[in-house]
């Protein structure tokens, strides 16, 4: 459980370091300036539920290696679009379907495979996503203490309710018609997506285990 529960914080780490810190730096100096080079590094990272030894640490690596590879995908897909209408991006960090807005041509054939790539990931990862929580539910019904049946529901209902989340306001950012895009709504569901579910994370793994609470309580005493 903590060699994955350290995985997802390391992936939680990498997704909100590439946009939150530049956001707030550009607030505290009342700037919205940021670098080409800046802007192609943050490419979206998708933190994976995993279910330890040798088994373990290929499922790890195989979420890594799909995240890394997806986002890398994207980016080269985005970037190697000729960006000339403009240079203002209408959000807090540089999102896809932003940038493909700065185009100088609609690539309608672009625009197709990053909706089918994205679904198609999406889709895959929610239907695994499904299918171990019915396993879950199904061996937690089977357990004869109460309170153990109330502790694992009380885990794993919010993570379930988080990547509901995350996917559902993905997917709508991504795959939402031009018809009903506003800078408002698109702040909104960017934040929901990209912010919410890496500092949630913390509150449902570390804040509601006993274990962990203990652990970090002594490390405070020792260091006061």
């Amino acid at each position: 459980m903590y060699f994955f529960l350290l995985n997802l914080a390391l992936l939680d780490m990498g997704s909100i370091s590439t946009t939150v810190p530049k956001s707030m730096d550009n607030s505290l100096r009342n700037s919205k300036d940021i670098s080409y080079a800046g802007c192609v590094a943050q490419r979206p990272l998708h933190y994976e539920t995993l279910l330890g030894s040798r088994v373990c640490l290929h499922l790890a690596a195989a979420a890594w290696a799909c995240g890394f590879l997806y986002a890398l995908l994207h980016t080269a897909n985005t970037f190697s679009l000729p960006l000339c209408q403009a240079n203002a991006v209408e959000q807090f960090f540089c999102e896809i379907p932003q940038i493909l807005k700065l185009s100088c041509f609609t690539s309608y054939l672009r625009e197709l495979w990053l909706i089918v790539v994205t679904a198609s990931f999406s889709t895959v990862c929610f239907v695994f996503i499904v299918v171990s929580y019915v396993q879950i539910f199904r061996a937690v019904l089977r357990i004869p203490s109460q309170q153990g049946r109330h502790k694992a529901f009380a885990t794993c209902l919010p993570h379930l309710a988080v990547v509901s989340l995350f996917i559902s306001t993905a997917c709508f950012a991504y795959l939402k018609p031009s018809s009903i895009s506003s800078p408002s709504l698109d702040l909104v569901v960017s934040v929901l997506y990209s912010v919410v579910p890496p500092a949630v994370n913390p509150l449902i793994y570390s804040l509601r285990n006993k274990e962990l609470k203990t652990i970090s309580g002594s490390v405070l005493s020792c260091l006061v």
